[in-house]
């Protein structure tokens, strides 16, 4: 079904329209007959090979495929070879290697010369982040165009082509038809599979979305522990904890886990969320990650997941302040510049008589001893005069830490 209704227009093509439209790259690129180097980046199924082979039936290229992940050196080079006596004749090539991203530096290297004097125009896809998988080379002789994951209008659009080409209608009431569009997850050709095997059921009865999900098998959802979407989607339930959203929070942690995560990954960065984004503002929200991620360690998943959920939670409500990750960051600051200035004599130990001898531990005032527990004396290094590294915000507890800071400041003074 997929290949059946391939596109045989840049402007049947649904779903890209930022690009494929009249002031969009590829629109641009087909109205001047003219096309340079470029790579795809987008999700499955969101046509990158249909718009390179479209390209070059639109520009006059020849269309020269390569798939990275089963080509290698000598394949290129056969294509190179094959590109350089087209040239010859007036014919040029669109080299188009999908999965661009699994070749290596060297590989990628390669190209280069053939792209610059012009053997072959190079049109990459890739799922990846080319920031993170291609040489930098390679991306300033590029257009990164990024393609988008078929929102609801353009699955539906598909449905009704395919729906034209079947000669009647799917078998689904107008609840399992948008679950059909959910399921397929914004891949236009995993949506077209779907059809195809729900057509082959020979089902008459319109079927509601328990009965879609009966008959077809549900997509996992894209996440790849090791690559961007891990990125993404931490970084997404990071700063919905930081928003204090719990609901978003509680979707991008749900999303996580659908996909596969280590329940035990999201503790750490819960832990660590606690004490970056929240500090003292509330000092329970460090021990409420640590019961959590214990718990889990302790009863597993399911079960243990709950205990998360809570941590998440109670990490999205509570007051949040930066303060300690700013003291640590001047903190740390602070020391590389002044260097190895010792403590002060009066806060050293004298455990020898020689250290005695030298003032070590002379003058100490003994805080326990001072009417208000507090000395007041210096314990900075002679010569460095006080820095103040932290301070709190008026927030939650750390409200009540800069009340004894400013007592302790007006005692010191």
């Amino acid at each position: 079904m997929a290949d059946r209704l391939r596109p045989t227009a840049i402007g049947e093509v649904v779903g890209q329209n930022h690009l494929t439209g009249p002031d969009g790259f590829i629109g641009r690129a087909v109205a001047s007959g003219r096309l340079t180097s470029i790579v795809f980046w987008g999700p499955p199924g969101t046509g990158k090979t249909t718009m390179a082979r479209l390209l070059a039936d639109h520009v006059s290229l020849y269309f020269e495929p390569l798939s990275a992940v089963f080509s290698g050196v000598a394949d290129l080079r056969k294509v190179f070879e094959r590109a350089k006596e087209r040239r010859k004749v007036g014919q040029g090539t669109l080299l188009f290697i999908d999965e661009i991203h699994r070749f290596n530096r060297a590989q990628q290297d390669g190209f280069l010369p053939y792209v610059e004097d012009g053997t072959v125009v190079l049109v990459g896809a890739t799922t990846e982040n080319p920031s993170f998988e291609l040489n930098p080379a390679l991306l300033s002789r590029a257009q990164v165009l990024v393609l988008n994951r078929l929102d609801a209008a353009a699955l539906e659009e598909l449905m009704v082509r395919a729906e034209a080409e079947l000669g009647h209608s799917l078998p689904l009431d107008a609840d399992a038809r948008q679950a059909m569009a959910a399921m397929a997850d914004g891949d236009g050709r995993y949506l077209l599979n779907m059809v195809e095997n729900l057509d082959a059921l020979g089902i008459t009865e319109p079927l509601n979305p328990a009965g879609l999900a009966e008959a077809v098998q549900k997509r996992m959802p894209i996440y790849d522990k090791g690559q961007e979407s891990h990125y993404n989607l931490i970084s997404a339930l990071h700063k919905s904890l930081r928003g204090s959203d719990a609901d978003a929070a509680l979707y991008w942690f749900a999303r996580m886990l659908a996909g596969g995560e280590d329940p035990l990954y999201i503790a750490r960065r819960l832990t660590r969320f606690a004490s970056e984004d929240i500090g003292l503002a509330d000092p329970q929200a460090l021990p409420q990650a640590l019961a959590a991620w214990d718990t889990y360690e302790r009863l597993g998943s399911p079960e243990g997941e709950l205990a998360l959920v809570q941590a998440v939670v109670y990490l999205a409500t509570a007051p949040k302040s930066n303060a300690l990750y700013k003291a640590e960051s001047a903190a740390k600051r602070t020391a590389r510049e002044t260097g190895s200035l010792m403590p002060p004599k009066h806060i050293l130990n004298a455990p020898t008589k020689l250290m005695k001898d030298l003032d070590y531990g002379k003058d100490y005032a003994y805080d326990h001893n001072a009417e208000d527990g507090f000395s007041g004396q210096d314990y900075f290094p002679d010569g460095m005069a006080r820095t103040r590294l932290y301070t709190p915000l008026e927030r939650g507890f750390e409200r009540e830490v800069g009340k004894r800071l400013a007592y302790w400041d007006k005692l010191r003074k």
